[in-house]
């Protein structure tokens, strides 16, 4: 529970608010602030008023939402006026950017009077590529919508009555195909009657809801034409005169589908015993709904029950929607949002919903276990996948109904999404296309552990790999179902009765046998070892790689590694790498787990074996050979190891871009090279080769823990691909580091 102290205390810190406006180019100097304002900003004036699609291209337009009310229906609290409602429209505002990267203005206009609204808006065109009505009250906001659709040429949305109504349509398209029903026989009671509540009605009969099953009750009642003071909207709701219900438990019985968008605790589990069989129950009403989530499922259990909390399943939320309408809108140039649109986003968020839950939305929730079912039947408002699952289809939608005012290949415009908001994301996505393509093998000797289980789910329901676990089956079968992962086309390798582990036994003898191993001691290492059965099914060919190490030490994979697996032919040493992820984009940082103190020919194995990965990751890698020194400007042994491991590369691979010795800052900024003209590094270096062990895993570790993601580490050199994952990784690093295992197997043949 929110306390009062709490959201005071969090808008008060440091800057009041929640938001500000930041500049996207930089003013430091007097020819920078030329260009920013006068004379320079002339030039982009000129442009505009000879061409006013200019806009799109020289100003921010493009990227810019109003979100607008004059605080008739704020939240919960009713006409509490434009200054008391700023703090939800700066609220709305956050949420824009932080999900879908949309700027926006806050606007608070003190005007109940419709048609002086109306006016303030219209005149505000010219500002902004899309406006969001928020928090006007009903029948207004109706009459104030479609005054301003007809007259702007941007998107109008008000989010009060079609943000709730496209998200309630996913989860009613969903709960309806788990309870066996069908829109045409629906018999709906929708309690309530402002502007949620007819923005929902109108788009459930657009799913096949007819409108003569649809029963309204409000204050007074059963809402019937008859009801003096009616407006159009809610007329075409309204029950015949002679409908002998007139009460809200009346308007219950035999009802299919309860929503309500009204008061907490009108609804009582008695009222919802008299509702048709696997009824389908939406108390939305917020903060309190109008039954307990727990009352209602107590005395309905063959319900789907769905709430506005997000500390109860089925949360219905806004989030899930605005942001990624506007996205997809604003991206096509939409001239409006029509209902082929708004339906389009519900297919996208049903459908989302019957997918694998990401690691990030888990770890959001408390790590508790989702998968689609009636406890999960719209996708959690912390799911990011939405921006590139319902923006297209809004964007599709939009083309197709002739709003678009620009067209875009629809699929690349959905990987583009999938990278935009997530730096990951941008590097993986490459990475685990390269792995749907040929998915391989891969074995998991920490089978039983939940990240594991988790991950191979999603590995393989997602065609990126084939898992095959290690472990109790028994005990792996109980796990999975506990966290609702379906392991349906995960192969399970029993360790209480490991197959072939004779055969395994002699191999390894045979392998290490002059290395000190005896069969005997061959067999108890496989048997008392999950990761060295495991690296055996790797040096058979039995799988195409392993990814280990979720639960040991660091030396207790990478050795056995070492020992079974061995090298790849032509190479001397092994080395581990990172990819570090931040803001600005990814870089390589090796060695960072395997070579203490490398010499100068071990240093340009390192870069040489880290720039072909890079390449194989479909990126020109850009090598820099670090050191404390800038080249050669303060002599020391140490100094000149790195000088020669960076010519020996040169020598070795003309074709690679590498420069050094040289310091971190010169390797990453341009402008530090100014007293060094001579350097062939074009860019900021994108793979950093450290001269030692403790250089790379202090750098980064520090990176780590300042916010950066931090992928690996990737074991190279390998004859087969070996990944070793750090103690504790997140269900998201497994999927990441078993793409790239397979991706690397896929490029070895």
């Amino acid at each position: 529970m929110t306390r009062k102290e709490d959201a005071l205390a969090y808008h008060r810190a440091g800057r009041p608010g929640k938001i500000e406006v930041v500049p996207t180019k930089p003013v430091s100097s007097q020819r920078e602030l030329s260009l920013a304002y006068s004379p320079g900003v002339a030039e982009p004036c000129r442009a505009i008023h000879a061409d006013p699609a200019e806009v799109d291209t020289l100003t921010a337009r493009r990227n810019l939402v109003a979100v607008i009310t004059n605080g008739t229906a704020v939240l919960g609290l009713g006409d509490i006026g434009p200054l008391a409602a700023k703090p939800v429209m700066e609220g709305k505002a956050v949420l824009f950017k932080k999900y879908a990267d949309i700027d926006v203005f806050d606007i608070e206009v003190d005007a109940k009077d419709p048609e002086r609204f109306i006016d303030v808006v219209a005149a505000l065109e010219p500002t902004f590529g899309g406006i969001n009505l928020e928090d006007i009250k009903a029948p207004e906001c109706f009459y104030i919508e479609e005054q301003l659709r007809s007259r702007l040429h941007i998107p109008v949305f008000h989010d009060d009555q079609h943000g709730t109504a496209i998200i309630s349509a996913a989860a009613l398209t969903n709960a309806c195909e788990l309870q066996g029903k069908r829109f045409e026989d629906l018999k709906v009671t929708c309690i309530g009657a402002g502007a949620a509540a007819m923005g929902c009605m109108r788009l459930w009969t657009k799913l096949g809801v007819k409108p003569a099953h649809v029963t309204l009750v409000d204050v007074d009642g059963v809402v019937k034409v008859d009801r003096e003071g009616l407006d159009e909207t809610r007329r075409a709701f309204a029950r015949p005169a002679d409908d002998p219900r007139s009460t809200l438990a009346e308007a219950l019985e035999g009802a299919d589908v309860m929503i309500g968008l009204s008061a907490g605790g009108i609804v009582s589990g008695e009222m919802l015993k008299t509702m048709a069989e696997r009824p389908i129950v939406f108390a939305l009403a917020n903060p309190d709904p109008e039954i307990g989530y727990e009352e209602a499922r107590a005395a309905r259990p063959d319900a789907i029950v769905g709430t506005g909390r997000s500390d109860f399943p089925n949360q219905v939320n806004n989030v899930l929607g605005f942001p990624y309408i506007f996205r997809g809108a604003l991206d096509v140039g939409a001239t409006g949002i029509d209902d082929r649109m708004k339906l389009a986003a519900a297919d996208a968020l049903a459908r989302l919903a019957r997918e694998g839950v990401s690691d990030d939305v888990l770890a959001a929730y408390g790590g508790e276990a989702m998968k689609f079912g009636p406890d999960y039947v719209i996708p959690k408002p912390m799911d990011m996948r939405s921006l590139h699952w319902v923006a297209p289809a809004v964007a599709e939608a939009a083309i197709a109904s002739g709003l678009a005012q620009r067209e875009l290949d629809v699929q690349a415009y959905r990987h583009e999404l999938e990278r935009k908001l997530d730096p990951t994301r941008r590097v993986m996505w490459q990475v685990t296309s390269m792995a749907r393509k040929d998915p391989r093998r891969v074995v998991f000797p920490e089978g039983e552990e939940d990240t594991i289980l988790r991950a191979a789910d999603i590995v393989e329901s997602e065609g990126i790999a084939r898992p095959v676990l290690i472990g109790r089956p028994a005990v792996m079968r109980a796990r999975a179902e506990e966290l609702g992962v379906d392991l349906e086309g995960v192969e399970i390798v029993d360790r209480s009765a490991l197959p072939a582990l004779d055969e395994y036994a002699e191999a390894l003898w045979t392998l290490r046998r002059r290395k000190g191993m005896t069969r005997a001691r061959a067999r108890r290492a496989l048997e008392k070892s999950r990761t060295a059965y495991g690296m055996m099914m790797v040096q058979r060919g039995e799988v195409d790689g392993l990814v280990s190490g979720l639960t040991s030490p660091y030396p207790d994979t990478i050795r056995p590694a070492l020992q079974i697996v061995g090298v790849a032919e032509g190479v001397r040493r092994a080395c581990g790498c990172y990819m570090v992820v931040a803001k600005e984009g990814v870089k390589f940082f090796a060695d960072t787990t395997v070579n203490i103190d490398p010499d100068a020919e071990t240093l340009a194995e390192v870069a040489v074996l880290t720039a072909d990965l890079v390449r194989e990751l479909g990126i020109e890698p850009r090598l820099a050979m670090l050191s404390f020194s800038n080249f050669g400007d303060a002599p020391h042994p140490h100094q000149r190891k790195v000088s020669e491991a960076t010519a020996r590369v040169k020598r070795l691979r003309p074709d690679l871009q590498v420069e050094g010795e040289m310091q971190a800052d010169v390797a990453l900024l341009e402008s530090a090279r100014g007293p060094y003209p001579f350097a062939s590094l074009e860019g900021a270096a994108n793979v950093l080769i450290f001269p030692n062990l403790s250089a790379g895993n202090i750098a980064y570790k520090l990176l780590s823990a300042m916010g950066s993601e931090v992928i690996g580490p990737l074991v190279l050199g390998m004859r087969r691909p070996v990944n070793v994952l750090q103690q504790g990784a997140s269900v998201s690093t497994v999927v990441h580091m078993t793409a790239l295992t397979v991706a690397r197997a896929g490029r070895m043949g």
